[in-house]
């Protein structure tokens, strides 16, 4: 199997945060380059040599960095979109810039490369009982199932991942006709797209990614959705008070967030204020490890009334 090698440019004092996001997300083999830490330790060292290499000094040089591998499957185009996705969390919040750019750098394939390779490994996939995935560059075969065409493009959602597979899994048996819906994080549109093609009546999806509103209108255009029933919005739903208020206009029969644990912890009260009485709140894209955090987190603004696991990664259904 080959490995790419990412690179997340930070600062010494946002280490600990990006590795502790890394975690969030399942990838938890991490290596750390500091060049305060190397340089502080060659000036308090200086007893145990007379020289240093140049080519060790250059090495060095080049601020902080949080390294990891990441296998190159069919799951690569999803794991890098979360990362991205969780270095726009940290983003957002690093509003004195102390984490550095929070940059990501990818070895051994260009991202233009792996954004293309990884195709290979995304084929037609079958969800739940009802939904078929089918990406652009496949035909559809002859079928029951409801067939969502999707070009995800450089955003979280295809189907593969064990956290989306479980949202639609649940998605099949919780929409009704006319429910109205909302999509916090929708990466790719795949969630609220599916919402729809299941029969809700309308969907608002956002993502802290500009970039996904395109995407996610795209993909709904491929399945004969369009603006009149589906709004895409970008923002961070947790500190634009202006975007709030504009969601929060109407509640929702169904609101989904496939995101990670930290994002749902804090989402969780305005969540509850975004769901119509009765309503449900789907949350995924939680490591298990972080499972029993959040669940205490939901359980102060909603009932919950099934948890799922699939893989390392856990779901959870709540009612309002």
């Amino acid at each position: 199997m080959n490995w790419i090698k990412s690179i997340i440019h930070t600062t010494s004092a946002g280490i600990e945060s990006v590795v502790g996001q890394l975690l969030n997300i399942g990838i938890n083999g991490t290596q750390i380059e500091d060049e305060a830490d190397f340089n502080d330790f060659l000036e308090h060292n200086k007893e145990f040599w007379d020289l240093v290499d140049d080519e060790l000094v250059e090495q060095k040089k080049g601020g902080t960095k949080v390294i990891f591998y990441l296998a190159d499957n069919e799951y690569l185009a999803e794991n890098i979109a979360n990362v991205k996705s969780v270095l726009e969390f940290l983003k957002s919040f690093d509003t004195e810039k102390k984490y550095g750019d929070l940059s990501l750098e990818t070895e051994s394939v260009c991202e233009e490369d792996w954004a293309n390779n990884w195709k290979k490994y995304f084929k037609i996939l079958e969800i739940g009982n009802k939904i078929l995935i089918c990406p652009v560059w496949e035909t559809a075969p002859e079928t029951e199932r409801i067939v969502f065409k999707i070009n995800p493009g450089m955003s979280f959602g295809t189907g593969t991942h064990h956290s989306t597979k479980m949202c639609i899994e649940e998605l099949e048996n919780i929409i009704k006709p006319d429910d109205s819906v909302l999509d916090i994080g929708c990466g790719s549109g795949i969630l609220s797209v599916v919402s729809l093609l299941l029969g809700a009546k309308n969907a608002v999806a956002l993502d802290i990614d500009p970039n996904c509103v395109h995407i996610a209108y795209e993909n709904a255009a491929l399945n004969n959705i369009f603006e009149d029933r589906y709004t895409v919005l970008s923002g961070n739903v947790l500190s634009d008070d202006d975007l709030f208020e504009k969601i929060s206009q109407k509640k929702y029969d169904v609101v989904e967030a496939n995101i990670i644990a930290d994002v749902i912890i804090a989402l969780a009260e305005k969540a509850a204020k975004l769901t119509k009485k009765g309503g449900t709140f789907i949350a995924s894209g939680i490591i298990i490890n972080r499972a029993d955090e959040v669940e205490e987190a939901l359980k102060k603004y909603f009932t919950i009334e099934k948890v799922k696991q699939s893989g390392e990664w856990i779901s959870i259904v709540c009612k309002n």
